[in-house]
């Protein structure tokens, strides 16, 4: 049988209206949306978003974890199953929550607390993150080298070859930008976020979440998942909350991930959205490694979910 991976995504491609349909076809999905613990009307931030308060980091991360896990439990349901499981940063808590380390309650309130804490690390900080297309990863790296002078900026992405987003405070961020452009860079773009993630900056927030975790239940993996700090499974003298907390303040190895379930089989994607942009990163993976046998699914809507069923093997 063909080795599957989920793929779940991260913080950007959150919008409203996400998964109303799902809510309305599909019970296991209300459940999730219905139990779930916030202090906001959780349904009303995804379906009207009346506020444009979702793209605000201490609403995106619980609402996009719940999208994740009803889909998940949808999934569940149908007996559609991973070999392997992934996310992109917030999608990484979604994958441990699919594996069976958390539960739907307790990965929200989770995500809650993580938006919160990376929101409080990222207050006073005149921030920026950019991505950078077209240039190998020691080259940028050389470039940030070079910025280090005027401040904090780090490789805080490795998405897929050709794709590497840097991040940390502003100035040293658009030096660094600058001289990738110099260095052959075909592009480098502003991102439209709320904090210098993935970078030293976010310490604190790394620190209030290894206090958090410290009276959390964390479960076994039921499905081995590929963690963004070091682009492999758990091994055995690590811990899951060691690894959470390096991770909010490190740069995401996605490529290394990716690679690595190519390398062990996986050749069916299912990416968990909303959005499609894992969907791209694994294509650009598999490209370089001249693999041309993959199948990539996306499931954002109950329409995508029928699919899915129709052609599941």
């Amino acid at each position: 049988m063909m080795k599957t991976a989920f793929l779940f995504a991260g913080q950007g491609s959150q919008h409203k209206g996400m998964g109303e349909d799902l809510y309305r076809d599909y019970e296991e999905f209300r459940q999730v949306y219905d139990n779930a613990e916030t202090d906001f009307d959780l349904k009303k931030m995804c379906f009207e978003d009346e506020n444009g308060l979702l793209s605000k980091t201490r609403y995106t991360q619980p609402c996009m974890v719940a999208f994740a896990a009803g889909v998940s439990a949808i999934l569940k349901k149908l007996g559609i199953k991973a070999d392997m499981m992934a996310g992109l940063s917030l999608g990484e808590y979604s994958a441990l929550c699919a594996s069976g380390v958390f539960d739907e309650k307790t990965v929200i309130r989770l995500a809650a607390f993580r938006g919160d804490a990376m929101t409080k690390a990222a207050e006073g900080v005149d921030s920026a993150m950019t991505a950078v297309m077209g240039l190998g990863r020691q080259e940028l790296q050389s470039c940030v080298d070079e910025a280090e002078g005027l401040g904090v900026v780090s490789i805080c992405n490795d998405n897929c070859p050709g794709q590497l987003v840097i991040g940390g405070e502003k100035a040293a961020v658009s030096a660094a930008a600058e001289f990738a452009k110099n260095r052959g860079a075909k592009r480098c773009v502003p991102l439209n976020v709320s904090g210098p993630f993935h970078t030293s900056l976010m310490e604190s927030a790394g620190d209030e979440l290894e206090k958090y975790f410290e009276n959390l239940d964390f479960g076994n993996e039921k499905v081995p998942v590929v963690f963004n700090l070091t682009g492999k499974e758990l091994l055995p003298d690590q811990t899951i909350p060691e690894l959470l907390k390096g991770q909010v303040k490190s740069g995401v190895k996605m490529t290394d991930s990716l690679n690595y379930m190519l390398d062990k089989g996986v050749r069916r994607f299912v990416e968990i959205g909303p959005g499609k942009a894992l969907t791209g990163f694994v294509k650009r993976c598999a490209k370089e490694k001249q693999i041309d046998d993959i199948e990539c699914y996306t499931v954002e809507t109950s329409e995508d979910i029928e699919a899915l069923a129709s052609s599941w093997s």
